[in-house]
Order: structure tokens, then C-alpha cells, then sequence
């Protein structure tokens, strides 16, 4: 076994504090939590990161605390729009807890400040989208001052926005005495920090997706940790051209040749088993926006001009299959094929099936490996499915959350 340079994880799981080492019973708790959900005709589309945060808000209404939430939702550029409106939100959380959530139209400002001095105990509240106003991602202090204005304590179970440095996730908890992390939190520091610098062995990684300039980091990092690194998706034909092979007119990032070199040639150092797609499902036409291909085949080796890959074939199904089933511990983040095209998902939908049928320590993330399993009916089988995007490859990478760094600890 391979030693595991624990340096790379930024933030000492033991050491930070959460909402069980508090004493937050009838306090006034600010919580970010990460309410970014899919809306379709005014209604909550995909509720999973709603439901991922109601351990925290239960039990801190099960401590007779006021709970005034605060989220970010969409990009609304700092203006208010009410298509990024937060209040389908706090009706489906509402449906959730079974239980009244009081919906302010607002985030700041005197009517906000006086509905939060006559909460109740044991009632929650949420806030109106935060990036309605761009002091949010400027951090900037006047507004942290005044979100600060409304809580006790503070509680971060935004993992998807602590690689954020705004006011929200940094500058409230500054000027707050108690600043800890949910129960979500946590969990997603664990999995992707603990589980992986320390894995039980087999650890096998599986990387897809479009860029892999994306997670050109990530496979360095994953590379001193990992047994296995398996690579689909469309930044496999920048290692395969990398590596000296054909790859017809897939999408190469030629900028990055050097780079995906260089993490092969660290695997092959490493002694880590390093796999790229050995066959491929090739269309000679492809319109992701429309979601339509040409004609297909399947091609073994190198891919000839004029076509490209759009799945990984049936011998790298095999492979990838038998690597996985291999492995004690899995790391999945990124679709191995244009997965939103249905001709194409076949590669991705047998990953999900690899890793449901294991009896590993699983991790997933990323929206379509989280929608790839939902659509096989395999969510259920997975140990630990990440909430967090940017933030769990940012974390994966090695490097500081801000959101993270700026919660207490247990010596201070």
C-alpha cells in the first residue's frame, strides 16, 4: 500500500465543530444551506438538495431554535427577478417538514428585521435569494453586517457554495460568535476529505465529463490517493490524443495535451492502474442542443476522421465493470458519454449499475452521475451521493473551502 500524503485535505474533520457541540436551544440560528434547485412552472423540479438539509433544520427545531434560512438560487446578476424567486422553495420545504415555513420577501432591510424579532421558538423562516442584491458575491461587509443583525449563532450546510467566498459564507460567520457546520456539511467534508485521503483499499476513481481542464487537478490529486483511475467522457479523447492515439474529431483540448501527459505518466509512476476507453460508441454527426446524432458504430482502437466519440464502447463497459467490482472504496463524478443524449447514456447508465451492484464505499457526485442514478433506480445503493459541484472538485483538488475555514473549531 501506496503511504497517503494527509496534507492534501484542508480542513482536520476532528477539530471542526457542529451543531451538536453547541448549546443553540431558543437561539436565534442564521443557516445557509444551498436551496440552488431546478424550478419548472413556478414548482420545485428536483427537491434532493432541500430534503440533504433537513437533519440540520430538524434538529435545530427540535432545540427550540429560530431558524432563519438563507440561500442563493440561479444567477439573477444581482437584481431582483422573481424567476429566481426562493418562494416555491419554501413552499416545498413546507411540505417537507410538515410544518409552516414563513417566506420573506426579502433577505434585508427593517420588515425582515422585525418579522425575525417576533419569531417564535421552534419556527423557521426563509429568506428571500441573496444574490438579489450583489453585495452577496462582492462579501461585502455592510451586507454581512446586516444578515449578521439577524442570528445568534451561525450554521453553514452549504457545502455546493462553501468554495464561495461571499458574505453569506464568509462574512457573517466573522462577526458571529458561534459559527459551526450542519449535519450536510459535515458529511460532504468526510466523504470527499476523510474517506478518500484514508480509503479502504481497492480506492478506485472514475472521472467523466466534457473538460478535463474541469479535473485536470482533481486526477493529479486523485492520483497519489487512488488505486484505479478509470476516465471517460469527452475529456478521455485529450489523454487518448495525449497519449499518441487517433481520436478523429472528438473534442481535444490540445492546450492541455502537456498536462494529460503528464498525469499518465504520474499513474504510470504511482503504479496506479490507469484506464481510458479501449472502444467507443462513434457518431459521424452530433448536436448536443438538439440532442440529436447521426449514424453510429462502435469502434475499437482508434477513431476515424470524420466521426467522434459520443459513449464508451462495450469492451470498456467490461473493463470499467470489473475494475469497480474490484474496488472497496468508488469515486465517481462525471458521465463517461453525452449522457443528456438518450442514444449515448448507455455507458454512464452501466456505471451506475457497476457501482449500485458493489459493495464498496461509495461516493458520487455531479449532476449527471446523481441523474444517471436515479434514472437506474440505483440512488439507494449508493453510500454517499454529494450535494456540493464546484466545491467537491475544488475539495477533491486539495484546496481550502472558504465556507469551511471560516467555521470554528474545537480549540478555537
Amino acid at each position: 500500500m501506496r503511504p497517503i500524503d494527509s496534507s492534501i485535505i484542508a480542513l482536520d474533520m476532528e477539530k471542526l465543530q457542529t451543531v451538536t457541540d453547541v448549546d443553540l436551544r431558543e437561539k436565534r440560528v442564521l443557516v445557509r444551506v444551498d436551496f440552488n434547485v431546478p424550478l419548472d412552472g413556478g414548482k420545485v423540479a428536483n427537491c434532493s438538495r432541500i430534503v440533504a438539509a433537513l437533519p440540520t433544520i430538524s434538529y435545530l427545531l427540535g432545540q427550540s431554535a429560530k431558524v432563519i434560512l438563507m440561500s442563493h438560487l440561479g444567477r439573477p446578476n444581482g437584481k431582483k427577478n422573481l424567476n429566481y424567486s426562493l418562494k416555491p422553495v419554501a413552499q416545498e420545504l413546507s411540505r417537507l417538514l410538515n410544518r409552516p415555513v414563513l417566506f420573506l420577501d426579502d433577505c434585508i432591510g427593517p420588515s425582515v428585521a422585525s418579522t425575525v424579532d417576533e419569531l417564535d421558538d421552534g419556527s423557521v423562516v426563509l429568506l428571500e435569494n441573496l444574490r438579489f442584491y450583489g453585495e452577496e458575491e462582492a462579501n461585502d461587509s455592510a451586507f454581512s453586517a446586516k444578515l449578521a443583525s439577524y442570528g445568534d449563532a451561525y450554521v453553514n450546510d452549504a457545502f455546493g457554495a462553501a468554495h464561495r467566498a461571499h458574505a453569506s459564507t464568509v462574512g457573517v460567520p466573522r462577526l458571529l460568535p458561534i459559527k459551526v457546520a450542519g449535519f450536510l456539511m459535515q458529511k460532504e467534508l468526510e466523504f470527499l476529505g476523510n474517506r478518500t485521503a484514508n480509503p479502504e483499499r481497492p480506492f478506485a476513481v472514475l472521472l467523466g465529463g466534457a473538460k478535463v481542464s474541469d479535473k485536470i487537478g482533481v486526477i493529479d490529486a486523485l492520483l497519489d490517493r487512488c488505486d484505479k483511475m478509470l476516465i471517460g467522457g469527452a475529456m478521455a479523447y485529450t489523454l487518448l490524443f495525449a497519449n499518441g492515439e487517433s481520436v478523429g474529431n472528438s473534442p481535444v483540448q490540445k492546450d492541455r495535451s502537456e498536462a494529460a501527459a503528464a498525469a499518465i505518466a504520474k499513474a504510470k509512476r504511482k503504479g496506479v492502474e490507469f484506464l481510458l476507453p479501449v472502444d467507443h460508441l462513434c457518431s459521424n454527426f452530433v448536436d448536443v442542443a438538439s440532442k440529436k446524432i447521426g449514424k453510429t458504430q462502435i469502434m475499437d482502437g482508434p477513431i476515424a476522421d470524420g466521426w467522434q466519440g459520443v459513449d464508451i464502447g462495450p469492451k470498456t463497459i467490461g473493463r470499467f465493470g470489473k475494475a469497480i467490482a474490484d474496488a472497496k472504496t468508488i469515486l465517481w463524478n462525471g458521465p463517461v458519454g453525452i449522457f443528456e443524449i438518450p442514444g449515448c447514456a448507455e455507458g454512464t447508465l452501466a456505471i451506475a449499475k457497476f457501482i449500485g451492484d458493489s459493495k464498496a464505499i461509495s461516493i458520487v457526485g455531479g449532476g449527471d452521475s446523481i441523474d444517471a442514478l436515479d434514472r437506474s433506480g440505483r440512488s439507494k445503493d449508493i453510500t454517499f451521493i454529494s450535494t456540493g459541484g464546484g466545491a467537491s472538485l475544488e475539495f477533491l483538488e486539495g484546496k481550502e473551502l472558504p465556507g469551511a475555514a471560516a467555521l470554528s473549531t474545537k480549540n478555537g
